[in-house]
């Protein structure tokens, strides 16, 4: 599936929240910093840059992935 070229930080960031059981903690600067406990914890800076560089948003893709176990396509589907 072809990555997004036109998403913001902020999009992102609420569409991890809501269907990946991140919760926002609070903005750091031009980030927003997302938190999870479950399996493990792991904190996610997001850049609230529109849009955002399709790198940066391949590599937060990838780190949810990795941590839910679920494929970047499964990801994709839901923005």
């Amino acid at each position: 599936m072809k990555l997004p070229r036109d998403l913001s930080g902020a999009d992102l960031a609420r569409c991890i929240c809501r269907h990946f059981g991140y919760r926002r903690e609070h903005p750091s600067g031009s980030h927003i910093i997302l938190d999870t406990d479950e399996p493990v914890h792991q904190r996610l800076p997001i850049p609230d840059h529109n849009p955002m560089r399709i790198g940066t948003f391949n590599a937060i893709i990838r780190a949810v992935a990795k941590s839910r176990g679920v494929t970047k396509d499964d990801i994709l589907a839901k923005l």
